[in-house]
């Protein structure tokens, strides 16, 4: 199993990954007509707002005691499954 630290950077890293992933998106549906772009914007902001829920759920796995560092990890992983999960299906829809 990782280390507490070595668990924290990985959940980090993905979420950045993510988060660029969500800019170029972005940056490619201001290319879709008007009338789009205004569901591309919704969906945008439910990404956002997931990827804000994952980076706080990581600062309090972050500072989260042993007694719930395993329990924390599960809803961790459980958010974090979410929010690639949205973000997939949301990138298969602007192709």
């Amino acid at each position: 199993m990782l280390t507490r630290e070595e668990y924290t950077a990985k959940i980090k890293l993905q979420l950045d990954e993510f988060n660029t992933k969500i800019d170029e998106l972005q940056a490619r549906t201001q290319e879709t007509k008007a009338e789009a772009l205004v569901k591309y914007e919704a969906e945008m902001a439910k990404l956002r707002q997931q990827s804000e829920l994952a980076v706080a759920k990581l600062e309090e796995l972050k500072a989260a005691g042993e007694d719930s560092w395993e329990k924390m990890v599960a809803e961790m992983e459980k958010i974090r499954d979410a929010f690639i999960h949205s973000f997939s299906y949301f990138k298969s829809q602007i192709k």
